[in-house]
């Protein structure tokens, strides 16, 4: 293998090592799935390239995985608002469907404040960055 993990530079039983890697929930899984020791998952999992492009996949998968949620976030929070609202639901429901939809605003302001932090910093670390500081 060779350069920055990119999934060409692999060979065919580390593609599989990688995608048992994705798949299964310990080394040992991964190694049968793909028909690998363990012992050689280990050694993959040491080398660079191969590593990176473990890295690289599970990013992907992670992408897919969020734009997935994110696509059935709107039918989520009408779902919380039906139940929340709806007079025949159980109280229990009701409050945690309330409960839920406060802690996913306060979870989103609390991220929206630190991304805006963060920017701030960044802005005056370019700026002292630009005075030779």
């Amino acid at each position: 293998m060779l350069g920055n993990g990119s999934q060409t530079e692999l060979t065919d039983k580390q593609r599989r090592g990688i995608a048992a890697l994705l798949s299964e929930p310990t080394t040992k899984a991964a190694a049968e799935v793909a028909k690998v020791s363990e012992v050689t998952i280990h050694r993959w999992l040491n080398d660079a390239a191969f590593s990176a492009a473990l890295k690289e996949s599970r990013e992907r998968v992670f992408e897919s995985t969020l734009a997935a949620l994110q696509s059935a976030s709107g039918k989520a929070v009408e779902t919380l608002r039906y139940v929340m609202n709806d007079k025949t639901a159980q109280a229990s429901a009701r409050v945690s469907a309330a409960k839920t939809v406060l802690d996913i605003a306060i979870k989103a302001r609390e991220q929206l404040d630190l991304i805006e932090r963060l920017r701030l910093v960044e802005e005056q670390l370019k700026l002292q960055r630009g005075n030779g500081k």
